[in-house]
């Protein structure tokens, strides 16, 4: 997947940054008060749509999927819910092993089941929040001035700018510094990889080395002007 592709172009012919998350990003929203899934590569706030419906037993399977990815749910061609062959009346259903849920119409009419909801949640851009990314990486930052290091999981997707965002965390003056690779300076609107940082994981892997006993670094220099954040 592409950064760039996936970013789009805005009115004025602007990059719009949508951003990626990992996937322990989103495990982290499993609560009933918040409540994210992953599905075909995108990240989803479901929390309105679970207020909505609170108390609705149509809500069990996406609690249950709190935090986690659900692509499994969809036909990935048709961006849609997976259909099968109803055994018994040999017509077109929705496949739903973890049970119906919210927008799902039942097997057969109901009196108290309206579908003037509009557009079903997991085709409504509303709750779409960003990216899930194709693959994450970890990444030593080392500042130069204090010797403070901090590893950080990243997007493979991020810009060393979006990495900053990141960093701020640790360090509120991060784009004070002058960030370098192997005595390179790096170019803060390219990924690692577009920066020459290769990811190196599957070469750990073949050669059987713990990750932590070979970590790519990047150093950080401080520069004369503090930038406030």
């Amino acid at each position: 997947m592409s950064n760039m592709m996936d970013r789009g172009m805005g009115d004025s012919g602007a990059i719009l940054h949508s951003r990626f998350y990992t996937p322990s990003e989103v495990a982290a929203h499993n609560t009933v008060a918040d409540l994210w899934v992953s599905y075909l590569g995108r990240v989803h706030d479901l929390t309105p749509l679970v207020h909505e419906h609170q108390g609705d037993v149509l809500l069990k399977p996406i609690l249950e999927a709190a935090g986690r990815d659900i692509s499994h749910w969809f036909d990935e061609g048709r961006e849609d819910v997976r259909i099968e062959i109803d055994q018994m009346t040999n017509c077109l259903k929705y496949h739903t092993p973890r049970g119906r849920f919210v927008h799902i119409p039942p097997p057969a009419p109901l009196s108290d089941w309206f579908n003037n909801f509009g557009t079903p949640w997991w085709l409504d851009p509303k709750y779409d929040v960003g990216y899930l990314s194709e693959k994450t990486r970890n990444v030593r930052i080392i500042n130069t001035l204090t010797s403070q290091e901090q590893v950080l999981e990243v997007c493979s997707e991020e810009t060393l700018n979006e990495i900053l965002e990141r960093y701020i965390a640790y360090n509120a003056h991060a784009a004070s510094y002058t960030w370098k690779y192997d005595g390179v300076r790096l170019d803060m609107e390219k990924t690692l990889e577009e920066n020459g940082i290769a990811d190196e994981d599957e070469t750990m892997d073949e050669l059987r080395m713990e990750p932590d006993s070979y970590r790519q670094s990047i150093l950080l220099y401080f520069n004369d002007d503090l930038t406030e954040l």
